[in-house]
């Protein structure tokens, strides 16, 4: 870990070894160290520390498997170049103390490892998971200041919770583990810091693909997570891999997204199982005349979605590692029908007003047709598609959709190799 004076950054960051590491992130160094440097002028503002370290941690994107992890399904899902920058320095007593441009400053004192109710919803709550994940572990945690600059918009479908998660978790994995505690664990702290403390019943998609990097394969089926790492180049095979911001808020949508699993579990519960990974597949489809005295036809719906989304996941792994890109297009665009009918997590079920995902898909068609594929992005009813788009219709298809979404609505994404970052002398 280096920790630098900021002349010493800027020097380090314009070097040979520096520009690396920087162009390993990020696909390039092109304005990322004037990125950096202000970031660390704001750190210093807010801390007044003269030295400090730089952290990283990526947004992700889901590719394939839309609500089968929950259920003990597979899943393939990429880290993005697009991140959570922090600088930071380690304190000698238990109170994290985090500054982020346009919020309040969060303090957080770690003699207190326990949910706190007035912390729900928060990234105190976030932080205090993390250091409390950390010791029932059996691994340490501390103190420390850090001024964090995101690129992971909220609400965008990037998981910025996760991001922060990974972030806030990497930095106490350096700065008071010695960077000895694994990427999938560190992803399950997260987790534990968004259900216990957070108070969101997410599954482990986000931090496991956030903690991994590159394009992973993740398998929940066992009592370990199984994985496959795999570097991907969209824009080698002739694609932009876009995410479209289509707005709309996830303010009061909980109840939303814990039905999908809420249902999932239920028809699980028919066969005496707990989640439909373990249910046979034949055995839910000849028992679906019964089922519907039992549970509710979306709930089947959501069910057989389930069964054919996690089939299709290794077919579009299959797809990327031959480099076969009109084959993972297919199976993209049939990934996206799937969640429209059968997951239907395209629209909130209580806002009838509310379409925003539904016209950005429908946009989406009209400009790409038969040369792209378009889907739902993350967990849905607000938010974002996630678009795959030939790279002479990427001109057109920004414009189109900026003129409806926004100036900034659309994000053309990079997968980046690594996950949570420290920089240190090679």
């Amino acid at each position: 870990m280096l920790i630098l004076g900021r002349k010493e950054w800027q020097e380090w960051l314009a070097c040979e070894d520096g520009q690396a590491q920087l162009a390993l992130l990020y696909g390039g160094a092109e304005g990322i160290c004037e990125r950096y440097l202000a970031a660390f002028d704001d750190y210093r503002q807010s801390f007044g520390h003269e030295v400090g370290a730089f952290f990283s941690a990526p947004g992700r994107t889901e590719l394939s498997g839309n609500h089968t992890d929950h259920q003990h399904g597979v899943v393939l899902a990429g880290a993005v170049t697009l991140d959570m920058l922090a600088v930071v320095h380690p304190r000698n007593d238990m109170k994290i103390r985090l500054v982020s441009a346009g919020y309040p400053t969060t303090e957080v004192a770690l003699e207190v490892l326990v949910p706190l109710a007035d912390e729900k919803n928060t990234t105190a709550a976030l932080a205090r998971g993390i250091a409390a994940g950390l010791i029932e572990r059996g691994h340490q945690a501390g103190g420390l200041d850090a001024y964090i600059s995101s690129q992971v918009p909220r609400g965008s479908g990037l998981s910025s919770s996760a991001a922060i998660e990974l972030l806030l978790a990497t930095i106490q994995n350096v700065l008071y583990n010695n960077g000895a505690v694994d990427p999938v664990t560190l992803a399950k702290i997260g987790q534990y810091a968004e259900n216990r403390f957070f108070g969101k019943p997410s599954g482990l998609l986000d931090q496991t693909s956030i903690a991994l990097g590159g394009v992973s394969f993740i398998d929940f089926s066992g009592s370990d997570i199984r994985y496959k790492r795999l570097g991907a180049d969209f824009r080698a095979l002739g694609y932009e891999l876009c995410v479209v911001n289509a707005g709309g808020t996830h303010d009061g949508l909980t109840g939303e997204y814990a039905a999908i699993p809420g249902e999932m579990k239920a028809v699980a519960a028919a066969f005496g199982k707990t989640v439909l990974g373990e249910v046979d597949e034949m055995v839910f489809y000849g028992a679906i005349p019964a089922l519907r005295s039992l549970v509710s036809d979306r709930a089947i719906l959501r069910t057989v979605h389930f069964y054919t989304e996690n089939a299709r996941v290794p077919q579009q792994l299959a797809a990327l590692q031959s480099g076969d890109i009109e084959a993972y297009r297919r199976l993209m665009q049939a990934s996206g029908r799937s969640s429209y009918e059968y997951l239907q997590n395209i629209y909130p079920s209580g806002d009838e007003a509310e379409r925003s995902v539904s016209l950005a898909l429908c946009l989406s068609e009209r400009i790409l047709s038969d040369r792209g594929a378009w889907r739902v992005h993350g967990g849905g009813f607000a938010g974002t598609i996630q678009a795959l788009v030939p790279l002479d219709l990427l001109e057109q298809y920004t414009a189109q959709m900026q003129a409806v979404f926004g100036k900034s609505s659309v994000y053309r994404l990079r997968i980046r190799p690594f996950g949570g970052y420290c920089f240190a002398q090679n």
